[in-house]
């Protein structure tokens, strides 16, 4: 087979229609127009030799081949991403576009406090932010459809590097009112399974949570669950039961009208380390480490310009 026929703007319309599953939506995305894309889909699948995509009226499904070949096109993508990298000037580290994606119990409160320090310190650098689960964001990583990752360690694939940045320690978030209320210091001892609140199953939190309570991976058959923090935040506020909300989800302390109450734990309190992770074959990883220290020093900023009472001891 000749290599002539191939470009990677076709590859990049194949990978578009995989993802997207409409012709019409990856034409849009891809900035042609959607008899264009379509041909050029055509001329690749003659050239591979087989079908990609089942054509079902207005459905576009994979063939079983499909998705093997979908996957090798991202990373041949991935590839001629780095190749350009590569070329740049070593001297402007951290430039042109990085897909940054967080933990969806991360993103939302660290973000505001990273985005000043990264513009500042990489003014080149075209910034794209995204969330998502663990397992997810890890598999968008090592597919290349992401560059690095924000999320709790441990990390034990071997083909990604793990980088981290800080300590987060866990606060209990309870009604105000709670029989806890009256306690000068919570430990974890007083987290009792009955009445925890947990996020929904793929989210590294709920894990820990119910490790923390001695729970394993099963909760009362009545446990109350939630798909977001910010759920979580308005359950407790409703008077549901109690939970565990890192640092800086807690933020300045927002009570929802002091209808919540946020306690450190002592007198040692339990948390999570956040790591930066990016494949451990990226060509980057010096970049990478230079990204790590902003976002770390961001970090550290924003820890310390919580109150007093939502910061634990040292």
């Amino acid at each position: 087979m000749s290599l002539a026929g191939l470009s990677l703007r076709d590859l990049e319309y194949l990978v578009a229609v995989a993802e997207l599953r409409h012709f019409g939506h990856a034409a849009n995305q891809c900035g042609v127009s959607q008899p264009a894309l379509s041909g050029q889909i055509r001329k690749l699948e003659e050239l591979l030799g087989t079908p990609v995509f089942e054509r079902a009226g207005k459905k576009v499904l994979m063939t079983p081949r499909g998705d093997a070949l979908v996957s090798q096109a991202r990373r041949v993508l991935t590839e001629a991403r780095q190749l350009v990298e590569l070329a740049r000037d070593l001297n402007e580290p951290l430039t042109g576009r990085l897909c940054l994606s967080a933990i969806q119990t991360l993103g939302p409160y660290l973000f505001p406090h990273v985005l000043r320090p990264l513009r500042d310190q990489f003014p080149k650098l075209d910034l794209i932010l995204g969330e998502g689960k663990t397992e997810e964001l890890l598999a968008s990583l090592r597919d290349g459809r992401i560059d690095v990752v924000l999320a709790a360690l441990p990390i034990t694939d071997r083909t990604l590097t793990a980088e981290p940045l800080f300590f987060e320690p866990f606060l209990l978030a309870h009604p105000a009112g709670h029989r806890l209320a009256s306690s000068p210091a919570v430990t974890i001892a007083d987290l009792p399974v009955e009445g925890l609140m947990l996020l929904e199953e793929g989210h590294c939190l709920r894990d820990q949570a119910l490790a923390l309570c001695g729970a394993g991976g099963s909760v009362a058959p009545r446990a109350r669950h939630a798909t977001s923090l910010e759920t979580l935040r308005h359950m407790v506020a409703a008077g549901a039961g109690h939970t565990l909300m890192p640092a800086l989800a807690a933020g300045e302390g927002d009570t929802l009208g002091g209808l919540i109450v946020y306690r450190p734990f002592r007198p040692d309190p339990p948390g999570r380390t956040i790591a930066l992770i990016w494949r451990t074959s990226d060509q980057r990883s010096s970049q990478f480490h230079l990204l790590a220290d902003c976002l770390a020093n961001a970090a550290l900023g924003a820890r310390s310009s919580l109150p007093p009472r939502l910061t634990p001891p040292r």
